[in-house]
């Protein structure tokens, strides 16, 4: 018994969805160039923004006081960044706390009974007791 085996037939283009080759390389050239596009808008808005751009505190302040300790004789500008950002989340969430010792006393202004209250109160504080005295 002899098996046949079929060789697949190419299908057809459909004329509809695919151009003439001069159309095609014109999609592939515009394609390329927007793809280039997109890249240099990612680059320039990409991870090379300055670290001062990043944070609110003065670096050069932060320097400065770091070199302050005897201990510290050079700072690079990354972990310079890293204790102005750990500054700002600190100070953000420690006037967050102290926020809702005010408004329980219907205020808006930050008060330092407020600040003492939540030292107090938060035990990731404790650290901080007695420094306001």
């Amino acid at each position: 018994m002899a098996a046949t085996v079929e060789a697949p037939v190419p299908a057809e283009q459909d004329s509809a969805r695919c151009g003439t080759e001069e159309e095609n390389r014109g999609a592939e050239v515009e394609e390329k160039s927007q793809q280039q596009q997109q890249q240099q808008q990612t680059c320039s808005t990409g991870p090379a923004v300055p670290h001062s751009r990043l944070s609110k505190l003065p670096l050069a302040r932060i320097k400065a006081l770091m070199k302050t300790d005897p201990d510290v004789s050079l700072a690079s500008q990354e972990s310079v960044f890293i204790i102005a950002k750990a500054t700002e989340l600190f100070v953000e969430m420690i006037a967050k706390d102290a926020l809702v010792y005010a408004q329980q006393g219907k205020r808006k202004t930050l008060q330092r009974k407020d600040l003492d209250n939540a030292i107090e109160a938060i035990d990731e504080f404790a650290f901080l007791e007695g420094t306001l005295d």
